[in-house]
């Protein structure tokens, strides 16, 4: 999430202190943040690392509990966006047909489009190494594009998904030319 990366900012009401606090991703990491004030600099480069005040006297530093940035930024954090969900379906050799397999995983994709409220989504379309480039180019588009058919019929613009293929160019399991994968004949979808 993007605000992990730099940092919540307040200032605090009823007071004229202000509150940086630097937020993990999702994986737990963290960049730096640089806080200025007329007192000094700090360089915030742990988890909920927080800067508060500033003045004339510099910032203080400390460590935010969770439960404090939950409070204090509670409508900042519920106005972000939701993080990127990512799916991936599997085709049978040759066809635009899903394996038996990805039934659930397309329903789950298609629930979690219906949950946001207005939703982006990225269709890619893969193969395996079976065939010729330009055969697999066509069955990569092909696949995208059942995928991005389906979705549209279910009532999401069109405008609001990307449909394209890499045919065999990114494989998920490398193997050489003229081998058969099934872990390669996807379609991987993002939906944010």
């Amino acid at each position: 999430m993007a605000v992990a990366v730099v940092g919540l900012a307040a200032t605090l009401a009823g007071c004229s202190r202000d509150l940086v606090v630097l937020l993990p991703d999702e994986d737990g990491k963290v960049g730096q943040l640089a806080v200025r004030s007329d007192g000094g600099d700090v360089v915030l480069d742990s988890a909920y690392a927080a800067s508060e005040g500033g003045g004339f006297t510099g910032p203080v530093t400390r460590t935010a509990g969770e439960a404090e940035v939950d409070a204090t930024f509670a409508r900042a954090l519920a106005a972000l966006p939701a993080a990127p969900a990512h799916f991936t379906l599997y085709f049978t050799e040759g066809t635009t047909n899903l394996e038996r397999d990805s039934a659930d995983e397309m329903q789950a994709m298609l629930d979690e489009v219906a949950r946001r409220a207005a939703p982006e989504v990225q269709v890619t379309g893969h193969t395996d190494r079976l065939g010729s480039v330009a055969d697999n180019d066509r069955l990569a588009r092909q696949r995208a594009a059942m995928v991005r058919g389906v979705l549209i019929r279910r009532g999401l613009a069109g405008s609001m998904v990307r449909a394209v293929g890499r045919g065999e160019r990114e494989p998920l399991v490398p193997t050489a030319d003229e081998v058969r994968e099934p872990r390669n004949r996807r379609v991987e979808i993002t939906v944010r």
